[in-house]
Parts: structure tokens; C-alpha cells; sequence
């Protein structure tokens, strides 16, 4: 019997459909949240829930599974050492889908697909004040270069140059 064996084929080959979800759910770990199709959010979430189950247990044979699927070690090293122990307590529902409205192009229905307990990467904020820094003393200023400047010809003479 095939019961639960459904996947979404996204309208992609299977070594793509794979590849494609595994870079959507490396983008995921690095970004915390990414926007894309709803189709294709509910089909990366997941691969990315099974993702934090194996960083959960944390062994090597986990790690080497899920850099097996991800392909990615810089992402598997992000999962295993930020994500998966801030989601130690939560016993399922690793990520969220915020449905957002239909893209223009071709009125494709647009999710964000992100962490339920990770903060997400916000930008650093901007300094105000310059830092303080020794007085130096004043550097000379700079010798300025005179360009001379081509006059430029009334109307009148370059008429009578062109008559003559």
C-alpha cells in the first residue's frame, strides 16, 4: 500500500525536485527566512523539520545524513550548533508559513517560510557617533593643481575664422 507516500513534484525531475529543496532549506538555515511559492514553502518545510530532528540528537551519524540531503557543510554546521538546541524543548513545528499575496508575473501564490524560534537576522545597526580617536595634529593641505583653462571663442570670431 502506498499510504503517505504523496510528495509534490513541483514540476521538476526528482534530482531536481531534491537538489532544489535542499538548496531552499540551506537558504533557510543561513537566512532564518526565506520567501518563495507556497507550494514550494510547504514542500521545504518539510525537509527542513526532518533537518532539525537529526540536529536534535546532534551524533555524527546525524550529521553526516544531513550533510548527505543538504550538501552544504557550512549549513549543517548552523543547524547543528544554533538551530537545532534553541528548538530542544519543541516537539514538532520547527518552522512557520505566512501566506503573502499573489506574485504579478504569473499570480503564483507567495509564502514566508521561517523559524518558529530562531530570531531572524536583523541588520546591524547603524553607528551614529564617529568613534573617538586620538587628536593628531592637522595634516597639511594638499598643493592644488592649475589647470588652464581653454578660453572659449565668441560666436562672432568663429564665424569670421570660418569665412576665412
Amino acid at each position: 500500500m502506498r499510504h503517505l507516500k504523496r510528495t509534490a513534484k513541483l514540476g521538476r525531475t526528482g534530482s531536481h525536485r531534491n537538489a532544489m529543496l535542499a538548496n531552499m532549506v540551506c537558504s533557510l538555515i543561513i537566512h532564518k527566512r526565506i520567501q518563495t511559492t507556497l507550494a514550494k514553502a510547504k514542500a521545504a518545510r518539510s525537509v527542513a523539520e526532518k533537518m532539525v530532528t537529526l540536529g536534535k540528537s546532534g551524533t555524527l551519524h546525524d550529521r553526516r545524513l544531513a550533510a548527505a540531503r543538504l550538501k552544504q557543510e557550512d549549513a549543517v554546521k548552523i543547524l547543528f550548533n544554533e538551530i537545532a538546541p534553541t528548538q530542544k524543548e519543541r516537539r514538532g513545528g520547527y518552522t512557520r508559513i505566512i501566506k503573502l499575496h499573489e506574485r504579478q508575473g504569473d499570480a503564483a501564490n507567495l509564502a514566508i517560510l521561517e523559524w518558529v524560534d530562531v530570531p531572524v537576522n536583523e541588520p546591524a545597526p547603524v553607528k551614529t557617533e564617529a568613534p573617538a580617536t586620538e587628536a593628531k595634529e592637522p595634516a597639511e593641505p594638499k598643493k592644488e593643481k592649475k589647470v588652464a583653462a581653454k578660453k572659449k571663442k565668441p560666436a562672432a570670431e568663429k564665424a569670421e575664422a570660418a569665412k576665412s
